[in-house]
C-alpha cells in the first residue's frame, strides 16, 4: 500500500514538474491521432507515408494560418475602433455614478426624518491666527537651498542616466519572458513531432508491442486503438458542435447587426464548448459586440439569452448525441478530471482533461486487471 502511494505521489509530482513537455507531447500525439485518416486516404493512392505525412502537415499548416490570419485582420478592426468602446464605457460609468447618487439621496430621504431635513447643522467658528513672532517669521521666510552637488573633476562629463518608463505591456513581457520563450519553444516542436509521428507510425506501432508478450501485446493494440478512436470523436464531434454553434451565432450577430460578427461570432460559439464556464464566456463577445450598438436594454437582453439558449442546447441535447457515446464518462469523473488537470497544467489541463481521462479509461477497459477502475469511470 504504501509504495502504490509512493508512486502515485511521484507521478503527480512528475506531471506537475514536467508539465511542459508533457502538454507539448500529448498535443502532438492528439494532432497525430486526427490526422491519421487523412494520411491513410493519400496512401490508398499510393503515395509514400512520409511524402503523405508531409502533404497532410503542410495543409493543417496553411489551414492553421488562413484561420490566424482571418482573425488578425478582424482583431486589427477592433483595436482600432478602441476609443469608441473607451467612450461607451465612460459614458456607462458616469450613468451608474449618477444612478447611484439618485440611490444614495433617496435613502438619505428616506432614512432622515422630515423635521431634521430643514435643520443646518452650523460649524464651529474658527479660532484666530496666533501672533507669530518676527523673529519666527523671518526665519519661515528664510529659503530653504538644496545641498550642492559633488564637485566634478576637470576633465570629465558628468552622466545623468533617466531610467525610460515602459508601458505595462512591455513590463508584463519583460517578467514572464522566460515562460512566453519556453512555451514559443515547445510550440515549435509541435509540428515536427507530428510530422515523425506519422511517417514512422508502422515503426513505432510494431515496436512498441514488441515490448509486450502474448496476451499483454492484443492488450496494449486495443488500448491504442481505443485511444485512437477516442480521440478522434472526441475532437471531430467537438469541432462539428463548435462550428455548429458559431455559424448559428454569427448568424444571430449579424442580424442584430453587431459589430465584427464573423470574429465575434465564431468566437463565442467555440468558447461556449468549455466545460463548465463556457456560458459566462461565450457572454463576453456578445456583450462586447452591443456595448457599441445599442443604448437600450432591450437588445441585450434579446442576445444574451439567445445566447444562453444556444448555450443549453449545445451542451445538454447535442453534446451528449455527438460526443457522448464516444467517451462514456460519467459527470463526477468529468468534473473531478477538469479540476485535477487544471491544477497541474493550467489552462491547458482545463482543455486536454477529458481526452486525457478517456484515453485512461480506454486503456482499464482493455487491460484485465485494470476493468473495475474502467468501470469506475464509465458511464
Amino acid at each position: 500500500m504504501s509504495a502504490s502511494v509512493i508512486g502515485l505521489a511521484c507521478t503527480i509530482a512528475l506531471l506537475y514538474y514536467g508539465r511542459m513537455f508533457l502538454i507539448t507531447l500529448t498535443t502532438a500525439v492528439i494532432l497525430a491521432f486526427i490526422l491519421e485518416p487523412s494520411v491513410v486516404l493519400l496512401m490508398r493512392f499510393r503515395v509514400p507515408r512520409a511524402l503523405a505525412s508531409f502533404v497532410v502537415c503542410a495543409m493543417a499548416i496553411c489551414l492553421l494560418y488562413l484561420v490566424g490570419l482571418a482573425a488578425y485582420t478582424q482583431v486589427a478592426l477592433v483595436v482600432e475602433d478602441f476609443p469608441k468602446y473607451s467612450q461607451r464605457i465612460d459614458q456607462l460609468a458616469e450613468q451608474v455614478v449618477t444612478r447611484m447618487e439618485r440611490i444614495e439621496r433617496w435613502v438619505g430621504e428616506v432614512i432622515v426624518p422630515r423635521r431634521f431635513r430643514g435643520q443646518q447643522v452650523q460649524a464651529p467658528a474658527p479660532e484666530p491666527p496666533k501672533p507669530v513672532a518676527p523673529a519666527k517669521r523671518r526665519r519661515a521666510a528664510e529659503p530653504v537651498l538644496p545641498p550642492a552637488p559633488p564637485p566634478v573633476a576637470p576633465g570629465t562629463v558628468q552622466e545623468v542616466r533617466i531610467r525610460p518608463s515602459r508601458s505595462p505591456l512591455l513590463d508584463f513581457v519583460y517578467d514572464h519572458a522566460a515562460s512566453v520563450y519556453k512555451i514559443l519553444l515547445m510550440a515549435s516542436f509541435v509540428p515536427f513531432l507530428v510530422y515523425f509521428m506519422l511517417s514512422w507510425r508502422d515503426h513505432i506501432h510494431h515496436t512498441f508491442l514488441l515490448l509486450f508478450e502474448d496476451q499483454g501485446r492484443i492488450m496494449a493494440g486495443k488500448s491504442l486503438e481505443g485511444i485512437a478512436s477516442m480521440v478522434r470523436a472526441f475532437v471531430v464531434g467537438n469541432s462539428l458542435l463548435g462550428l455548429l454553434l458559431a455559424a448559428i451565432t454569427t448568424l444571430v450577430f449579424w442580424l442584430f447587426q453587431l459589430p465584427y460578427p464573423f470574429l465575434l461570432g465564431p468566437l463565442s460559439g467555440i468558447l461556449s464548448l468549455v466545460p463548465y464556464i463556457g456560458l459566462p464566456l461565450a457572454l463576453v463577445p456578445a456583450l462586447l459586440g452591443a456595448l457599441i450598438r445599442y443604448d437600450t436594454m432591450p437588445p441585450y437582453l434579446i442576445i444574451l439569452s439567445i445566447v444562453s439558449l444556444l448555450h443549453l442546447i449545445g451542451t445538454n441535447l447535442l453534446y451528449p448525441k455527438i460526443v457522448g457515446p464516444r467517451v462514456h464518462l460519467n459527470p463526477l469523473v468529468v468534473t473531478v478530471a477538469l479540476m485535477f488537470w487544471s491544477v497541474l497544467w493550467g489552462a491547458a489541463g482545463l482543455i486536454l482533461a477529458i481526452p486525457l481521462t478517456a484515453g485512461l479509461k480506454a486503456v482499464c477497459d482493455n487491460v484485465k486487471p485494470l476493468e473495475a477502475y474502467g468501470r469506475l469511470l464509465g458511464d
